[in-house]
């Protein structure tokens, strides 16, 4: 008799993202005539940058001969040319130390979050910010990590750390012992950034409980303070205590063709059962190399233009765009009586919703009313209860207009 992995059975409610779009195609096959904009879910609208596209035809043709063709990459990790490219530019050239044998090439950062999880015994203690990108909850539910859900929707054995106004939506490090600790800055969904200093006390605090701190830095190109770290790794002694997680998706428009890559220090150590050292790096690879054949080379090759001159270029210029879509959005629902967060280093804005109103009462209200999507604050966590989130990936017309609706029923 094949048996369920139980699991799965804790995960009380479906995906967020799945349900949200439940909910838009209920209200449009209701309102066929109604003209909906999506400022909810974080998929990109501008094209790849030219130079992306030209780099991915030029492999492909490559693909098509004999004497050009490529197969499997070096084992899983990608290919040589892109992970050094990484290294040069997003890292060594920025005075951070990272080798491209400690880059590993995959489709996301989602699944590399996911994934990451592996790595380490089931009896790790968990801690992570709320509200929460879900991935970082869910894939330890399924694992085994935690109990069930309680009526706070809170799970046990997960440590969940407030970030609120009062704290600025950084939470300082615990006064009790974790053993991962997932942050996110820019911060998905709150937009977030966290200083110098504040990274610096969670290094400290993972190299004084051994833990490791699991860092999602997808948002980093939107960081425009020069003052905000960009890696982790700017912060001394992270390479003994982080894994870092970065994305192209947001960064250079690879939503819908998949590539991202994870740094995993060649110090970084956990410990087995008898307290003894063992490194992640070779770990990480060995995962990959069995469950992975890599990312396809036309990827990689697109992914590889984006740090030509004409790639970066490009891709500023739509990180600007994006960036702008922002202000507008902040500076016109703050105009409107609003309470708006984030959208300064981060494409995402935490808009308090008024009078008290539930976030998917909110949701539903903009919807239905401004033919509008959100996103519920309450889908990443307890305390994201009473916030949505509006995301900056737009065309700017559509932006103005979704605003100009939301301006008729405030």
């Amino acid at each position: 008799m094949a048996t369920v992995n139980e699991n799965f059975l804790k995960l009380q409610a479906g995906y967020l993202f799945p349900e949200i779009g439940k909910r838009r195609r209920a209200f449009q096959q209701a309102n066929p005539e109604a003209k909906i904009i999506s400022m909810g879910i974080g998929d990109v609208t501008r094209p790849l940058a030219p130079a992306v596209i030209e780099a991915m035809r030029a492999a492909v043709d490559e693909m098509g001969k004999k004497e050009t063709f490529r197969g499997y990459d070096d084992g899983g990790v990608g290919y040589e040319f892109l992970r050094e490219a990484i290294s040069e530019n997003d890292y060594r050239s920025k005075g951070i130390a990272v080798g491209a044998d400690e880059i590993f090439i995959s489709d996301g950062a989602k699944s590399d979050t996911a994934n990451s999880q592996e790595l380490f015994g089931l009896d790790n203690i968990v801690a992570v910010t709320d509200p929460v990108y879900p991935v970082y909850v869910d894939t330890n539910v399924m694992a085994g990590r935690t109990g069930p859900m309680n009526a706070q929707g809170m799970y046990q054995n997960i440590i969940y750390m407030p970030a609120t106004v009062e704290n600025n939506f950084v939470p300082e490090p615990l006064d009790r012992k974790a053993d991962l600790v997932y942050l996110c800055f820019p911060n998905n969904p709150t937009g977030a950034v966290a200083t110098r200093e504040q990274l610096a006390k969670w290094v400290d605090y993972a190299k004084k409980n051994r833990a490791v701190i699991l860092f999602d830095a997808a948002y980093e190109a939107f960081i425009g303070d020069p003052a905000i770290p960009h890696s982790i790794f700017e912060i001394p002694g992270a390479r003994e205590v982080a894994i870092e997680f970065r994305s192209f998706s947001k960064t250079a428009g690879f939503t819908g063709v998949r590539c991202a890559f994870t740094v995993v220090p060649k110090e970084l150590q956990v410990y087995d059962s008898r307290g003894r050292g063992v490194f992640l790096n070779p770990l990480w690879s060995r995962r990959l190399c069995t469950k992975f054949n890599g990312v396809s080379y036309i990827t990689q090759a697109g992914a590889a233009a984006v740090y030509t001159p004409a790639g970066r270029e490009q891709i500023r210029e739509t990180i600007s765009l994006y960036m702008n879509n922002a202000k507008t959005i902040r500076e016109r629902l703050s105009a409107l009586g609003y309470t708006a967060y984030g959208g300064v280093n981060a494409p995402y804005i935490w808009l308090k919703t008024p009078d008290g109103t539930g976030s998917w009462d909110f949701f539903d209200l903009l919807l239905t009313k401004a033919h509008v999507v959100t996103t519920p604050g309450a889908g990443f966590g307890p305390s994201g209860e009473g916030y949505v989130r509006m995301t900056a990936f737009g065309e700017p017309e559509n932006v103005h207009e979704a605003l100009d609706r939301i301006s008729r029923i405030s």
